[in-house]
């Protein structure tokens, strides 16, 4: 059997907004902006730069609307999590024509992240998913515990699918489909994306993976053989989920750039200046960034490609 890849990868940067959520110091907004400005000129266009959730229990997002606004001219496609009808008013109020929501598959995982059954929060966000389009605003549904789930173990692969097919019937533009506590493996990886890729052939399909395991860079590879042109990551291997014990950060951005360009996919990003971002975020988080990019480039060793 030829296996076929993609000539070019879009990568979706999340460290703003997913990577920089979980820290415990917050970091100063110009560090955020600064981040952001220097993640797009390495040439990344694609990016989850903040989210309006409640300051109260979001600390690191109280500087949302301050992000967007000094974020305005970097990235074509500048996404913002919102997990409410709040949250999206005030990212509109804002000027966002991206937005980002969210549930888990998993009934309990979502109950602990916004206390509510996966149910009730389709019942809700379908109505305003048709209320968002109606105003040209792009969409993007997160879906987590697509594969496990720290409470209730495997999930089975139809109830992702289902969960797809209403979001994709409800009219979202992208699917981003997440391992959210990183104990995904190749064969669930290229299976499930197989399915989704084929039942829905006009839905952006966007893989994001945690690397808890270290087997972000495995699964990444079966998901590009499955057909997947489009991944979540973050630089610096930033990230983590407070309702996912012992999730880790997303998979680092330079690691899947390094390895994107070894096997002859393009992405458009310059990994020197990817790296000049991750050094310039590293002194403002707390946990030490381990990629093996960034890890080399310390060593003074580091293989640009």
């Amino acid at each position: 059997m030829t296996i076929t890849y993609p000539k070019k990868v879009t990568i979706v940067e999340v460290g703003p907004r997913d990577g920089l959520q979980n820290e415990k110091q917050f970091v100063p907004t110009d560090v955020k902006i600064d981040f952001i400005k220097n993640l797009f000129h390495a040439g990344i266009n694609e990016m989850e730069i903040t989210s309006f959730v409640s300051p109260k229990w979001v600390p690191q997002m109280k500087d949302a609307g301050e992000i967007v606004e000094a974020s305005k001219s970097y990235s074509q496609q500048q996404i913002v999590l919102v997990p409410n009808q709040k949250g999206i008013e005030r990212a509109i109020d804002t000027g966002c024509h991206s937005l980002a929501v969210f549930v888990g598959v998993s009934d309990t995982f979502n109950k602990k992240n916004i206390n509510k059954t996966t149910r009730e929060s389709m019942d809700e966000l379908l109505p305003i998913i048709q209320k968002l389009k109606n105003q040209g605003i792009f969409v993007r549904a997160c879906i987590s515990t697509s594969f496990y789930c720290p409470y209730e173990g495997k999930i089975e692969k139809e109830r992702v699918v289902d969960l797809c097919r209403e979001f994709v019937e409800g009219g979202v533009d992208e699917l981003s489909v997440a391992d959210t506590i990183g104990m995904a493996n190749p064969m669930e990886c290229y299976t499930l994306f197989s399915d989704l890729k084929e039942a829905f052939p006009n839905t952006l399909i966007t893989a994001h993976f945690h690397d808890t395991r270290k087997m972000a860079l495995s699964n990444i590879l079966a998901s590009l053989q499955a057909g997947v042109d489009r991944f979540d990551c973050s630089a610096g291997g930033l990230g983590g989920c407070p309702f996912a014990p012992g999730a880790t950060g997303n998979v680092a951005t330079e690691d899947v750039v390094f390895m994107l360009h070894q096997m002859g996919i393009e992405t458009g990003i310059d990994l020197p200046l990817l790296l000049d971002a991750v050094d310039g975020i590293a002194n403002h988080v707390e946990r030490p960034l381990d990629s093996a990019q960034y890890r080399l480039r310390k060593q003074g060793s580091v293989n640009q490609a």
